[in-house]
């Protein structure tokens, strides 16, 4: 169970009943959160911030606010996504299909905001191509080295067609050794050396590795690049990778690979193959 898991409580079922004729602002959204979300009374709800406003063609007449909840816990400050479905005065955080159980809460996310397309992330393609792709991923997530090194492809091949952004999101959980390649991909990556971050792809280690001499003794071996522990733990790279979890917080990324073509999510993560 996630840290996030334990500080709230969110029922499938839950809903609240708003005034019928009340526009759904801010303080709305808010006193629904206090009320239906945050139920730890260790957490502070400070504020909530709508991140977009949207609708889906299988849901009319609901309104889908995504949004990031501004939490306080333990002296730390927190910012949590939620995807909050309004209709006719009523609110809930969840909408499932009852013939093919797909919960809508996980078929949404934002739309990726222009900021995110900045050149720190372009990784292949030019900067003018007619299409952006953008990318969260993690070098040892398993359908990340599946798909990712294919889109790496599509892009080098066709770089007036196709911008690859790239940010890095080590689920470092699941594999800990995610930390340190990462950080060692961005090193990388910009000294300008975009091979070592094709290569790490394919590099064979324990996820669980996390003595870092080993890891970068594995990564010398396998890509021919060499760093020390000294320049990896840097304060550049360190405000990097968080800025790329805070980008993936923002677009409410849970797992990896994400994948988002023209600034729409590719639930699929093939629409790259279609683009002409």
């Amino acid at each position: 169970m996630s840290l996030m898991s334990k500080l709230l409580t969110s029922t499938l079922i839950a809903t609240i009943a708003l005034s019928a004729n009340a526009s759904v602002d801010d303080k709305v959204l808010l006193n629904y959160i206090r009320k239906n979300i945050v139920k730890n009374p260790r957490v502070e709800v400070k504020g909530i911030k709508v991140l977009e406003k949207r609708t889906h063609k299988e849901l009319p007449g609901w309104d889908v606010y995504l949004t990031t909840m501004q939490l306080r816990f333990q002296k730390k400050d927190i910012d949590a996504p939620e995807t909050i479905f309004v209709k006719n005065g009523l609110a809930t955080g969840h909408l499932v299909n009852l013939k093919t159980g797909r919960d809508y809460r996980n078929e949404i996310k934002p739309t990726v905001p222009e900021t995110l397309y900045d050149d720190a992330h372009l990784l292949f393609g030019h900067k003018n191509a007619k299409h952006k792709i953008l990318v969260f991923s993690d070098p040892q997530c398993p359908f990340c080295q599946e798909v990712v090194p294919e889109i790496f492809a599509a892009a080098k091949k066709n770089p007036d067609l196709m911008a690859l952004y790239y940010y890095h999101l080590p689920l470092k959980r699941i594999h800990p050794v995610s930390g340190t390649l990462t950080a060692v991909m961005h090193a990388a990556q910009n000294e300008g050396k975009l091979d070592v971050v094709e290569k790490i792809y394919s590099l064979k280690i324990n996820p669980r590795e996390t003595n870092v001499k080993k890891i970068l003794a594995a990564v010398k071996k396998h890509t021919g690049y060499e760093i020390s522990e000294e320049k990896l733990k840097s304060k550049e790279i360190t405000d990097a990778l968080k800025r790329d979890q805070k980008a993936a917080e923002r677009m409410m990324v849970s797992g990896t690979p994400t994948v988002y073509i023209d600034g729409k999510w590719d639930k699929m993560r093939n629409g790259y193959k279609q683009l002409k």
